[in-house]
């Protein structure tokens, strides 16, 4: 069972950190994208494949925000909680690798034809294509930690409660079980194009981190920590995991025995 559900969410952390951040590396070494859109759609797709692809091996969470809620309003048992993490985090790590390895010819290339050297402040730069920033610290347009703070902990909030609404039984309204990975798909993309202007949008300690640590492997040095007073933590880490907790509250708390009460009726 453990040995399944790791399993399961290396293997969809592994296509939602390869195609998601593998479209930033796109955006930003060939600037194919034009507008936030286009890359939301496609963080949006990977994860619907994701779920259609893992969900016979474990209940597809790819993210530990999704855990923790799940694990503390009883939808996951508490000895699951390693497995699931141990396989988003190793997934989203070998993915970022794999970004990495295909792109790092032109990453070169373009750190040369930008005059960015690795480590230093403009190498931002290069790395916001792994993990997220809400301050890159060279010219472009920033925001205050409380504001990244509430918009990764509101985007994860919104993707977690949608995702309950989703999937219990008790909503009567919710689509048909092959359409749910589609519109969970759809609230992730909704999410980014609308958070994504202000941190990047991560709302996924997993998909933060992994690609955070590959960029310190491959010579980004300090440059990979989004500033000095742990950002990286407070906005990446802590906000996503109380957005999905709260969302989580929401839910088992209000709405599902709004929905039954409407349903004993």
């Amino acid at each position: 069972m453990k040995g399944k559900a790791f399993l399961g969410e290396l293997i969809g952390t592994f296509l939602l950190v390869l195609f998601g951040t593998g479209s930033v590396a796109v955006a930003v070494l060939y600037g194919e994208y034009t507008g936030i859109f286009q890359i939301a759609i496609l963080w949006g797709t990977a994860v619907t494949l994701g779920i259609y692809a893992t969900r016979h091996l474990c209940d597809a969470h790819f993210n530990p925000a999704v855990t923790f809620a799940m694990a503390a309003t009883g939808r996951l048992n508490k000895g699951m909680i390693l497995p699931y993490l141990a396989g988003q985090f190793v997934g989203a790590f070998v993915a970022s690798l794999t970004v990495y390895g295909t792109f790092a010819s032109k990453l070169v290339a373009f750190e040369a034809e930008n005059n960015i050297i690795r480590g230093t402040i403009e190498s931002r730069l290069s790395a916001k294509m792994f993990g997220e920033y809400y301050y890159l610290g060279v010219g472009e347009q920033t925001v205050s930690m409380p504001l990244a703070m509430f918009a990764e902990g509101m985007g994860t909030f919104i993707l977690v409660l949608m995702i309950f609404i989703l999937t219990e039984r008790c909503n009567k309204g919710k689509p048909d079980g092959n359409m749910v990975p589609l519109f969970i798909g759809l609230t992730l993309a909704s999410c980014i194009a609308l958070f994504g202007p202000l941190t990047q949008a991560g709302f996924n300690p997993a998909r933060d981190f992994a690609p955070r640590m590959v960029a310190l492997i491959f010579g980004w040095g300090s440059a990979v920590w989004t500033d000095n007073c742990g950002g990286f933590f407070w906005v990446y880490m802590l906000a996503p995991i109380i957005g999905g907790l709260l969302a989580g509250l929401l839910f088992t708390k209000v709405i599902q025995k709004s929905m039954e009460k409407v349903e004993e009726a």
